[in-house]
């Protein structure tokens, strides 16, 4: 729960899409939550007042004309709130500009920083049933569609044919924009496709995720066409160990720094400690990206009932990269890996 008290605020402004679907389950495109100690109200335009119906428990207040902050100022306004906390890293500029200028002179504004995103850090029985669903339909979409890549297929088309699969199988959408990569764009960790086609004795990387019922997931693996060489054996082995290295770690009371250290100190021990350019892993649920960050050092404490990934990776220049990532539910005395899809190497 929101601990008003304790943040010295009267009420709050929710303005991050996520977090008004969380708190009110309302998943419109245009939003604001108006939340106090008593109550939650919405405010919308005429174009969901169906939709804000039928979906929040919540109060509803269609907006009809003008910016929806000055139908909140309004309600605070005649409420006497004096202590207005904002959402200081979602909420616009032009937006605060609006509530500042709109609000009595005896009320103010406080930043507050990710509160809800707090909140949503530990998923409930049904978040987590979401996000096994997702999982699921992910993996079912990369087993379906890897069967059919053949030399010659362009990322483009790969990466369209994965996103196609994936919601015909339930998905509303892919959760981030699917990355594919072949021969020596796998060292880029955020290649967007291109007509890069996939070639013999080359490497394959696939980065995808679904959106169902609201819910993300992730996964990564690695292809290779034809006969992998002993180095690339070699070091998607370590990668390997040092993800298998941190899933081991994974459990309640552990902090997120404590995870990455053991994935870092595989690829380490393997030579490959500068390869590794991004952090271990991050939480997921309505986002792609939540807290916690699993990055070095980290001191967020891993709680059960977090969802994060676990994706180690090193790359090389002109030679390539290797990820291999998996969902994985943190559990008080170890963790589940959601992911059902074979981490083998895939020879094609």
């Amino acid at each position: 729960m929101i601990q008003f008290a304790e943040l010295k605020i009267d009420a709050l402004l929710v303005s991050a899409l996520p977090n008004i679907r969380y708190l009110s389950g309302f998943t419109g495109s245009h939003g604001l939550l108006l939340v106090t100690p008593e109550s939650q109200t919405l405010f919308t335009d005429p174009r969901y007042t169906i939709q804000a119906s039928q979906e929040c428990s919540s109060k509803v207040k269609t907006v009809a004309k003008g910016p929806l902050e000055l139908a909140a100022v309004e309600m605070i306004r005649r409420a006497r709130f004096k202590r207005i906390g904002f959402e200081s890293t979602r909420l616009i500029y032009d937006s605060y500009q609006r509530l500042k200028q709109a609000l009595p002179l005896a009320a103010s504004l406080k930043p507050i920083g990710p509160v809800i995103e707090k909140l949503r850090m530990i998923k409930s029985p049904e978040e987590i049933a979401r996000i096994r669903r997702s999982v699921l339909t992910n993996s079912e979409a990369f087993e379906s569609t890897v069967r059919s890549i053949r030399p010659g297929v362009s990322e483009m088309a790969i990466a369209a044919e994965l996103e196609f699969k994936m919601r015909r199988l339930g998905a509303e959408k892919a959760a981030f924009e699917t990355i594919v990569a072949a021969g020596p764009r796998t060292a880029l960790p955020h290649a967007q496709p291109t007509q890069q086609k996939a070639t013999v004795n080359e490497l394959l990387l696939i980065d995808m995720g679904s959106c169902q019922n609201g819910y993300m997931s992730d996964m990564t693996r690695m292809l290779f066409l034809g006969r992998p060489s002993q180095k690339i054996r070699s070091m998607y082995r370590a990668v390997l160990n040092a993800q298998l290295a941190a899933i081991d770690t994974v459990r309640a009371g552990v902090t997120a720094g404590q995870v990455d250290g053991k994935a870092r100190q595989v690829l380490e021990s393997e030579g490959l400690a500068k390869q590794f350019v991004h952090s271990t892993g991050h939480g997921l649920g309505l986002e792609i990206h939540e807290p916690p960050r699993l990055g070095k050092k980290d001191p967020t404490r891993l709680e059960a009932g977090m969802v994060i990934t676990i994706e180690p990776g090193a790359y090389i220049r002109d030679f390539g990269g290797i990820r291999i990532e998996d969902t994985v539910l943190v559990t008080k005395n170890g963790c589940e890996v959601l992911t059902t899809t074979s981490k083998e190497l895939m020879l094609l």
